[in-house]
């Protein structure tokens, strides 16, 4: 049986590990409406853009230069993975997520006969495909902190990209990270990146006729892919990133919140057999003390 110094030396440790989650939860939350604004601002903006790329997409007459971001280069063997992860643990399965999802996806690939690389952002997929395929890696990025750097970050990720797409080094692109649903909630998402998906073009090009909407570009459409496609990559990276950001704070939100109230049950427990232990002590006692005076 424990000693009652003991037990209370559990509680204490306990009850100082339960300020520590319930400061870090009050944290989140505050830092969770901030990325949850940033990234819900940016959704508009930038499926927007997408759509309207999609819609130019048969303006593309051959995939030469910059327009080879939106028709490819011809082949789908060479992919490059970006996972998006955090810099930080303690919240819940946010990173764990990412990096089995990456895992099934980079293994899936590579049963289709492609060669796959990945581009690991955040510490946590950084060291997890350090461990598991770290010959795979060719870039990371780390300690990028969107919240504060903002666009900087994602126009460095989104450079790195296109310089490895222009050289060669890879067909398609493919982001993994968790789309912000609520304070409780992110689904794992993946999104092509390069070339740009025109897959809901034709839905688009329905839509618009429909509404009878005829648009005239100036100036020409290839000008404005030119223009527009190097920065529809920064762009979607940067909602990406919010995007992550936001399902971070709250996934802290909630992992810190349930780590307090189970710290809470545990105190509570504690007591209980810290109450019971010193009864037990000062029955047994008292019984000592019965029994030495009744055999005198």
């Amino acid at each position: 049986m424990p000693s009652l110094k003991d037990i209370k030396t559990q509680i204490n440790s306990v009850g100082s590990t339960k300020k520590i989650t319930s400061a870090m939860k009050m944290v989140a939350a505050s830092k969770l409406r901030r990325s949850q604004e940033k990234a819900e601002a940016a959704r508009p903006y930038s499926s927007r853009l997408e759509e309207m790329l999609s819609s130019l997409a048969s303006s593309a007459a051959s995939g030469e230069g910059i327009i080879k971001l939106l028709t490819g280069t011809g082949s789908d063997q060479n992919y490059v993975v970006v996972p998006v992860s955090a810099d930080r643990g303690l919240c819940g399965g946010f990173n764990s997520s990412i990096n089995r999802e990456t895992f099934k996806l980079v293994k899936s690939l590579e049963g289709n006969g492609k060669k796959v690389q990945l581009m690991a952002v955040g510490k946590k997929s950084r060291d997890f495909f350090n461990r598991v395929m770290k010959h795979q890696i060719i870039e990371s990025f780390v300690d990028l902190n969107v919240s504060s750097t903002g666009y900087e970050s994602a126009l460095n990720i989104s450079n790195k990209l296109q310089e490895l797409y222009f050289d060669g080094k890879f067909d398609k692109c493919i982001l993994v990270f968790n789309k912000f649903k609520s304070a409780i909630s992110q689904e794992v998402t993946q999104q092509q990146l390069i070339p740009l998906d025109v897959s809901n073009s034709e839905k688009e090009e329905e839509k618009e006729n429909s509404s009878n909407a005829i648009y005239d570009y100036e100036p020409d459409e290839e000008t404005i892919l030119k223009d527009l496609l190097p920065k529809n990559v920064s762009i979607q990276i940067f909602k990406v990133l919010l995007e992550s950001d936001a399902g971070e704070q709250g996934a802290r939100m909630a992992a810190m919140d349930n780590a307090t109230r189970n710290a809470g049950e545990m105190i509570d427990s504690l007591t209980l057999k810290y109450n019971r232990t010193r009864q037990a002590f000062i029955t047994k006692e008292l019984i000592e003390i019965i029994s030495g005076a009744e055999s005198i």
